[in-house]
């Protein structure tokens, strides 16, 4: 049996740019916290093998004491750890890849060429992106011989992916004679797959970065018993991204946002969507009475105009006239963003209209 702590995507060091200065630098000091993390689990789990597929350094801006930090948690884990770089942080001779700072137990994939490392349990496969986009399949013509052992493979790549990142179809995996696959790339966790004999997964990153990666993030427990595989997810973000609405319609709503805020954890990020019926919420001041609630919050307002300020439409008026061409414009609108831009223009001209002339 091989217990094995699959995980990808740190992106240690990412700009944060939609939080401010101080909660950027924040959230960098708690990705290098998460080092810690990988590295007790795997201690304290008893992890045979820990596979690291890709992206784990940011493009360019990660900083050296950064890949020091990564080096250091990783020479504490006491098991093999094997790296197959991304398209983010592939292997070139000036990359971090390259510093003299790995323990002896790190083993990096340097090549785009599959190459394999024998271990007492398994035989592992990998390869490395070496540019920051690849063409090709890694996959291709790939087959793992049977030697009586597992065949793992770490790899960073898309699976039926149309891009430039190591798109790999479920054919080709399950032409591969693996046992497992340990994907990266994709940040959402995707559980187990399989495809033929093969199964594979994508762990998705361990902490998120925004919110198109919402929820719970981690790593992946993988147990390899036979041909048999089983995959638990562990959940390791120190904070996660939410997205909630809060409907407007008929209540106070300094009270309705406390109320659609008060159930979650204070220690999350979080986007509130202000919905329903209402008139122009004072952000400011409802912004005020979120913020303890949440470690961050920002509010967007996509409140539509109460009907009752339509009434005046058939009106022959300036303010008839005004909401009749609001409405067809509104109507026509493509999106929600676009129709809720055009019905916060219905209130600020509805207010200028009442301070000045109203007729023809």
């Amino acid at each position: 049996m091989l217990h094995i702590l699959h995980a990808a995507d740190l992106h240690l060091d990412a700009p944060f740019a939609a939080l401010t200065a101080d909660q950027a630098r924040q959230r960098r000091a708690e990705q290098r916290l998460l080092l810690e993390k990988l590295a007790d689990t795997a201690s304290e789990r008893g992890a045979d093998l820990v596979l690291l597929s890709g992206d784990l350094l940011d493009d360019r801006q990660t900083y050296r004491e950064t890949a020091q930090a990564l080096a250091a948690a990783l020479g504490r884990i006491p098991a093999p750890v094997l790296i197959a770089p991304g398209n983010h942080d592939f292997y070139q001779a000036s990359s971090l890849y390259s510093a003299p700072i790995w323990p002896e137990n790190v083993r990096i994939f340097r090549e785009g060429a599959v190459r394999s490392v024998e271990l007492p349990g398994c035989t592992v496969y990998g390869c490395a992106f070496t540019g920051p986009a690849r063409d090709d399949s890694p996959l291709a013509g790939f087959r793992a011989p049977d030697t009586g052992k597992p065949g793992i493979m770490v790899l960073h790549a898309d699976v039926e992916g149309t891009g430039r990142y190591a798109s790999i179809s479920r054919e080709e995996i399950a032409a591969s004679g693996l046992t497992y696959l340990a994907l990266g790339h994709i940040h959402a966790c995707s559980g187990l797959q399989r495809a033929g004999d093969t199964y594979w997964a994508y762990p998705g990153c361990p902490e998120g970065r925004g919110f198109d990666e919402l929820g719970d993030k981690g790593a992946l427990w993988v147990t390899v018993d036979g041909p048999a595989v089983t995959a638990e997810f562990l959940p390791l973000c120190a904070r996660r991204y939410e997205v909630l609405t809060c409907d407007l319609t008929g209540k106070a709503p300094v009270q309705a946002v406390a109320d659609s805020l008060a159930p979650g954890s204070r220690e999350d990020i979080c986007r509130l969507i202000l919905t329903g019926e209402s008139d122009a919420p004072d952000l400011a001041a409802l912004t005020r009475t979120a913020a303890p609630l949440r470690w961050s919050v920002t509010l967007r307002d996509r409140t539509r105009v109460p009907r009752d300020l339509w009434a005046r439409e058939r009106e022959d008026s300036l303010t008839g006239l005004f909401l009749r061409d609001m409405r067809r414009r509104i109507d026509a609108a493509g999106d929600d963003g676009e129709r809720s831009v055009l019905e916060q223009a219905v209130r600020f001209g509805l207010a200028a209209l009442e301070n000045g002339e109203d007729t023809p």
